[in-house]
Order: C-alpha cells, then structure tokens, then sequence
C-alpha cells in the first residue's frame, strides 16, 4: 500500500493540478517572437520548476513524483497504479489506431490534437516504439505522421506502420524488413480471387453507385468508400447497396455459377449480424448456408467480407489481420515480449486486442463511441474507456504507469 500512499499524499498535500498545467503551457505553447509572450513562458516555466522542485524535495523518489504530478491527473495516476499492482510491467510499444481513435471528426476536426503528438514523442523519447496500426493505405498514413511526428522520427528505426489491416508492415531503417508485404505469403486460390474482384470491382459497378463510391487506392484488399462524408446518410445508402455488390461480385468470381452472388450472401450473412441487417433492410434474397458446396465453403473461410457502417465495404483475408500485422511489426523492431497498448474503435483492433489480452501481452483502450464488440473487449480487461477525441488521457496514464515501474 505504500505506493498508494505516497499518490494519496501527492495530490492532496500539493497543487498537481497547476503543475500539470504549467507542464502543458511549457510542452504546447512555445514561446513566440514577442518579448511579452517570451517573458510570459520565461515566468511559468520558472514558476513550474518551483513547483517540481517542491515536490522533488518532499519525497524520497521525488523525480519519479514531480513528474507524475506534471504529466497525470490524479484519476489517470491511480489507475496506472492499479495497472501496475495488476500487471508489474511497463508498456513497451504503443499500437495505435488512427481515424475515431488518436483523431476524431466529432471533436478533433480530424486531426490529431497536438497534446496527443506531444506525447507520443514523449513516449518514444522514452524508449517505447510506435506501430500505426489502420486500414489505410502505407502512402497516406506515412504522409500525415510525417506530417505530425517528423521525418527523423518515423524514419529513425523505431516506428513502424501496419497498413490496409495488416497486409503489409513498414518499419524504415530495417533494411530487407523494411517492407515487409505479407499478402504475398497467401497461396494462388486466394490471390486469384482478390485478383478477380479488384478486375471487375469498378467494371461491373452498378450504374446506382457510379459516382457515389470509388475504389481506395490499397496494395492488396479491396475497399469501397463513399464520395460523401462518412456516417452521411448517403454514405450509409451507397456502402450498403456496395456491400450487396462487393458480396456478388465475390461469389461469381469464387463459384462463376449463378447461385455464387446467392452462396455468398448466405454465407456472410451466418458469419455477421451486421451484414445479415443490411441485406435483409434492402431485401437482398439469400440462399441457405447448406446448399453451399464444400470447397466454395472453404474458400469463403478464407476470405473476411467487413461492413464499416457508412463508411467502407471490404475484401480481405482471413489471414492477414491487424493483430498477424502487429505480431509482424513487433518482429521487425526486435520486441520479442510485448506487452503493449493497443487503441483502437473498430472490429479489426479487437482481433489485436484479444491477442494481446489472451497472452497477457498488453492492455487495451477505446473511445466511448467504438463499436459495441470492442467495448465488450475493452470492459471486459481494464475497462479503459476515453471520452471522444480525448486520447491523450490514455497515453497520460501509460506515461504514469512507465513512471511508476521503473
């Protein structure tokens, strides 16, 4: 109990909350070329150091406190030490989802909020490798990080992208593991497949949907995207009449039978409420699941079929997963006993959250508004839910939780 001790005396015998603050004004707000905004940084940064200095002097490991106080509220630093009590560990590397995860369209405009930027290269000054893990294609994440974090950093070895879902892995510095495509490790069966539906995705599209989806821009999976705001009613419209088609198209392609489109709808739909919703909201006819021949059973086995509600229709494999992509990057950086965070909101993270969960490898945080398997997931571990755009309270309470364990 002493270590919960020590918290309880922290941040109540001392003003944590005005440390923290000025950390925030110091770490956010550089000063500018003006000598009153200089002098205005000068008179808190030395006001901060007195507050630190006051704290360093109150207890034994005063370092360890001061900087707790500066970089966690007192809730995030409790619950860092009940990660610590529970698990005796430091996270090692961050596994992060992008879109509605670090960035928010409700509350961020999109963009990361410079507090999270700011404390992931916290973190990674810290020694804890970053792994950008998202279903967008390697070009543009590696843009807006770069954009973000710096060339120097996503370049300096210890920063890693697992892109389109986990189908290939880009860790610059590694030499020949710099790129690592693991699509290619797939058999024919299924490369000629996703070969057959990316041929024909844009050639047999409905003239409903010419103008309103396009096809993003992937390596490998196939993906179709609304030309209108994600979460939009016309997004939802179009990626339910594109999933409709995306589960066709792959049917005729596996089967090149006319029951195929029919097969693969009663297939998908027994694997996936959501899509089985969609198909019966647009009275798309279904076959029985039992009338599907063996060997095109097997093949749909391997082959994922994902609906992001007005927002996406995807092709990918079963295979090539965020978690298979994760455990490939974390190789690549030479972590060979993770335990890290992983965040992230959509049905894809869960499959990273779950192996991390399951080999005690790490724990795991979403946002309120992520989809309710995830929640499941999450509440079910540590219950690390965040408000919406409020991603730097989790990385807050693992730059606590590594203060804590060293």
């Amino acid at each position: 109990m002493e270590r919960y001790d020590l918290l309880y005396r922290l941040y109540e015998e001392f003003d944590a909350e005005s440390v923290r603050e000025s950390q925030d004004f110091i770490d956010l707000l550089p000063p500018l070329d003006s000598s009153v905004a200089l002098s205005h940084w000068q008179a808190v940064n030395d006001e901060l150091t007195e507050q630190k200095d006051h704290i360093r002097r109150a207890f034994a490991d005063g370092d360890r406190y001061a900087e707790l106080a500066a970089h966690a509220t007192r809730d995030e630093a409790f619950t860092a030490l009940d990660l610590y009590t529970k698990y005796g560990r430091s996270v090692n590397a961050l596994v992060l989802d992008v879109d509605e995860t670090l960035r928010s369209a409700g509350r961020t405009d999109n963009e990361i909020p410079r507090e999270v930027l700011h404390l992931l290269t916290e973190l990674y000054e810290l020694d804890v490798p970053i792994v950008i893990c998202t279903g967008q294609t390697l070009e543009n994440v590696k843009g807006f990080m770069i954009q973000g974090m710096g060339n120097t950093l996503v370049h300096s070895g210890n920063f890693s992208i697992v892109y389109e879902a986990g189908t290939g892995v880009f860790t610059p510095g590694h030499g020949s593991d710099t790129k690592r495509l693991l699509y290619e490790s797939l058999d024919e069966t299924v490369q000629s497949v996703f070969e057959g539906v990316r041929g024909g995705v844009m050639r047999e599209l409905p003239e409903s949907l010419r103008g309103d989806v396009h096809l993003q821009g992937n390596e490998f999976n196939v993906t179709l995207k609304p030309n209108f705001e994600t979460g939009s009613d016309e997004a939802e419209r179009v990626i339910d009449e594109s999933l409709v088609f995306m589960l066709d198209l792959l049917g005729s392609v596996v089967t090149d039978r006319e029951d195929g489109s029919t097969w693969a709808r009663a297939y998908y739909a027994d694997s996936d409420s959501e899509i089985a919703g969609v198909l019966d909201a647009l009275g798309a006819e279904t076959g029985s699941i039992a009338e599907i021949p063996d060997d095109v059973y097997e093949t749909f086995e391997r082959i994922t079929v994902a609906y992001y509600h007005a927002d996406a229709a995807e092709l990918s494999a079963v295979a090539l997963n965020k978690a298979a992509g994760v455990e490939a990057a974390l190789d690549v950086l030479g972590i060979d006993d993770p335990f890290i965070l992983m965040m992230g909101d959509s049905k894809s993270d869960r499959k990273v959250m779950e192996w991390a969960a399951d080999g005690k490898r790490g724990i795991s945080a979403a946002p309120e508004h992520s989809s309710e398997t995830v929640l499941e997931q999450v509440r079910s571990t540590d219950d690390l839910v965040f408000d919406r755009g409020d991603a730097a309270s989790i990385l807050r309470t693992v730059y606590a939780l590594n203060l804590l364990t060293d």
